[in-house]
């Protein structure tokens, strides 16, 4: 079993930045592929970015492409999000998951592993 417990998440201005982190409880964190997912209310999940066991590859959903970077500390166990120029249309919550394939994290939601329970983003206009 893998527990992730996300952080990071609160009410920010249209335009503004937040920075996600997710820990993982398990030591072998560094052979999981991390990702992240978001949904909105009434939406269903969706992919919005994720990372390799070593820090690559990385791959990112179109809409988030230049505005969040995804990266990793294996030392520390922890996957981040940094979500800058956020739009109000990234209110949602945010998941953070793992899996020992990175395919599976880029093209399904259903068969991933692990999730964590969430943290809110909220963005005001």
């Amino acid at each position: 079993q893998v527990q992730l417990v996300e952080s990071g998440g609160g009410l920010v201005q249209a335009g503004g930045s937040l920075r996600l982190s997710c820990a993982a409880s398990r030591r072998t964190f560094s052979t999981f592929a991390m990702g992240w997912f978001r949904q909105a209310p009434g939406k269903e999940r969706e992919f919005v970015a994720a990372i390799g066991l070593s820090g690559g590859p990385i791959y990112y959903a179109d809409s988030e492409k230049g505005r969040f970077t995804i990266s990793r500390d294996n030392a520390k166990n922890t996957v981040y999000l940094q979500m800058n120029s956020l739009k109000p249309e990234d209110t949602a919550v945010y998941y953070c998951a793992a899996d020992s394939s990175i395919r599976v994290m880029t093209t399904t939601v259903d068969g991933i592993n692990y999730w964590g329970k969430g943290t809110l983003v909220t963005v005001s206009s």
